[in-house]
């Protein structure tokens, strides 16, 4: 670590006087520049960057094809507002959305601002189609902090706190998690008899998951899970919502998720990793579905900014010439071997789990049941922090560290990044 006169305290200072505690900060860094895997602070001090913005940066830190794309759009049109002109960038690029999630298929796509906001308007267009009010979500499913987002969130704490009432006609189901012994069968089972006691398939508009959940602790959803879902949904006439927002993009080790299970979902929601670090997000969903909504009804004065999507066109680009999905289950794997000769060493890591490079680690009690171990986990961020790693938490009782990691990510980076895991592992049991 640099020695000489902080800017961080000072910097820390101001961060308590002026934002509100409501809005939580993982670690005490102000960041001063970042590039690739790695970011510095404004002391100089070097982090390898396990987060990438939660999931936003795939394609790392200041990518030069995003810089060079929205550096070339600052000089033309920076923004305009879709619902008043229409400009290249946007039509270019739900093409290669619409190409990329329904392939061949007749599909459409309507470009928002953030995750909540696409969720919110996947929401609306099925609620549309179908003439139906309920949605069915998951518990430990995250949709967002928007009223609606935060009723879908499958968790109470500290999403929901004093905030309600929440949006009506709103419906949790479990998600398995065979770690737990929650196979497949048994959340299927579940949701049947949701449909039986608490509300018709016939009133259900759509049913919205993440193929693995994110921030309720990077379970994936199996591939015979998501093909009954698929078959369940077809047959009640429900549409099926692909949460991909943390994801897609390569994240799994295909552009999208729901891929892994070889089905077609109705809409797609994308955002996060889809611009660079750019602020945008989108639904892509079948032709038919999307134009359910009369016109007027869906938009955003922000939706689909010019930069934002010029950003997003380099982001595609770029992983199709650099092969970046192929690098992604490469360097998976060897975190993934990694994290498993770390759980043989260290039997408090009780769950190594993810797929492709989204990949996590469970913290338990010492105790028969496996209990949550939250205190351990909080103490292994910070000292992951000492060791210049950052990483953060997630799960319904925050006793699972994430790994999101750019798919630039060196495998030096990795290694690194294992064995300061490790040495801040056996600083807290010690």
């Amino acid at each position: 670590m640099n020695s000489k006169v902080e800017e961080t305290p000072s910097l820390l200072r101001q961060r308590d006087q002026f934002v509100p505690r409501g809005l939580v900060t993982a670690h005490p860094l102000v960041i001063d520049r970042a590039q690739g895997a790695e970011m510095w602070d404004v002391d100089g001090a070097r982090y390898l960057d396990f987060v990438g913005g939660i999931g936003v940066l795939n394609i790392g830190h200041n990518h030069p094809k995003v810089v060079a794309a929205v550096q070339a759009q600052l000089q033309k049109v920076s923004h305009a507002c879709f619902q008043v002109v229409a400009y290249k960038p946007y039509l270019d690029l739900v093409k290669r959305l619409c190409e990329l999630v329904g392939g061949e298929q007749a599909y459409k796509a309507a470009l928002f601002t953030s995750g909540a906001e696409a969720v919110e308007n996947a929401v609306k267009i099925a609620r549309a189609h179908t003439n139906r009010p309920a949605i069915i979500s998951f518990r430990g499913g995250f949709h967002g902090r928007t009223l609606l987002g935060t009723t879908l969130t499958g968790m109470s704490q500290p999403y929901k706190q004093n905030f309600g009432p929440l949006a009506p006609e709103v419906f949790h189901t479990p998600y398995p998690n065979a770690y737990r012994g929650f196979s497949s069968e048994m959340a299927l089972q579940a949701l049947d008899e949701l449909l039986a006691t608490q509300v018709a398939p016939d009133r259900v508009a759509a049913i919205i998951i993440e193929p693995v959940q994110g921030d309720g602790g990077f379970l994936s959803a199996p591939p015979e899970f998501l093909q009954a879902l698929r078959a369940l949904t077809e047959r009640h006439g429900i549409v099926l919502i692909l949460d991909e927002i943390q994801t897609g993009f390569g994240r799994t080790g295909k552009w999208f998720g729901f891929q892994h299970a070889g089905i077609q979902p109705d809409l797609v929601t994308v955002a996060k990793s889809l611009a660079g670090g750019l602020p945008i997000s989108g639904v892509v969903g079948r032709a038919h579905i999307m134009d359910a909504p009369l016109p007027g009804g869906l938009g955003g004065t922000y939706g689909g900014n010019a930069l934002a999507c010029a950003a997003a066109l380099a982001v595609i680009d770029a992983y199709e010439q650099e092969q970046l999905l192929e690098r992604g289950k490469a360097l998976g794997e060897r975190l993934r071997q990694g994290l498993l000769r770390l759980q043989a060493r260290h039997p408090r890591i009780g769950d190594v789990r993810g797929t492709g490079f989204m990949l996590a680690i469970e913290l338990i009690k010492d105790d028969e049941t496996r209990s949550p171990d939250a205190e351990l986990t909080q103490q292994l961020i910070d000292q992951a922090r000492v060791g210049g790693l950052l990483v953060i938490k997630c799960g319904v009782y925050r006793n699972v560290l994430r790994f999101l990691a750019p798919l630039v990510t060196e495998e030096s980076q990795i290694d690194e990044a294992l064995a300061i895991l490790e040495a801040a592992l056996l600083r807290v049991l010690d």
